[in-house]
């Protein structure tokens, strides 16, 4: 059976290299593995996703609206905008984090005020302040690593040697921060 991952964000995020270290980690697992990134304008603070399917063969790789089994947004209001894509016994983890993107920085767009709330509404739902619990260990920047740690939990993956990964991953003066942003985000989840 195929599995679903899609994470969603704002550019300068970091939900890509969160992605590539997923699905490094599941390639080494000897799953099949297959990883779409989407940039819009991800430079200039547009919207990035990425799918990430794994499973015993995994033939496409996008995931279809109503397909994720998991649904990680690195700004609330992504997960509003990507909801659709997940399934209706699905998880959202979102990070209780505002980062505006550029059309409502230009006023295209306005932010919504609720957007946690009315995720809630729809699926099971797993809030925190992976932007914070990432401040408190120092550096901002590993979100993206709290975010994976909650992927990791939820999606039942904590048999793969995640060190291993993140050591190949991220540059040496980084691995123990790393390491500890993963262990904050899988005990982040309760499931």
């Amino acid at each position: 059976m195929t599995k679903n991952v899609l994470l969603v964000g704002v550019g300068g995020q970091g939900t890509i290299l969160a992605a590539k270290i997923l699905t490094q980690g599941l390639l080494e697992a000897g799953y099949d593995v297959k990883m779409s990134e989407i940039h819009g304008m991800s430079q200039r603070g547009g919207s990035v996703s990425s799918h990430v399917r794994y499973g015993e063969k995994v033939e496409s790789s996008t995931i279809e609206p109503g397909a994720a089994d998991i649904l990680v947004s690195f700004e609330k209001m992504e997960a509003l905008r990507e909801l659709k894509f997940l399934k209706p016994d699905g998880i959202a983890v979102v990070n209780e984090h505002e980062m505006p993107s550029m059309p409502i920085l230009t006023g295209d767009a306005v932010y919504p005020k609720d957007a946690v709330e009315e995720i809630k509404k729809h699926v099971k739902t797993i809030v925190l302040n992976a932007t914070q619990m990432a401040l408190d260990l120092g550096n901002g920047k590993v979100a993206n690593i709290v975010l994976l740690g909650t992927i990791i939990k939820a999606m039942k993956l904590e048999s793969i040697d995640w060190e291993s990964i993140v050591k190949k991953q991220v540059k040496p003066a980084f691995v123990d921060l790393n390491l500890k942003a993963l262990r904050c985000g899988m005990d982040a989840v309760n499931l």
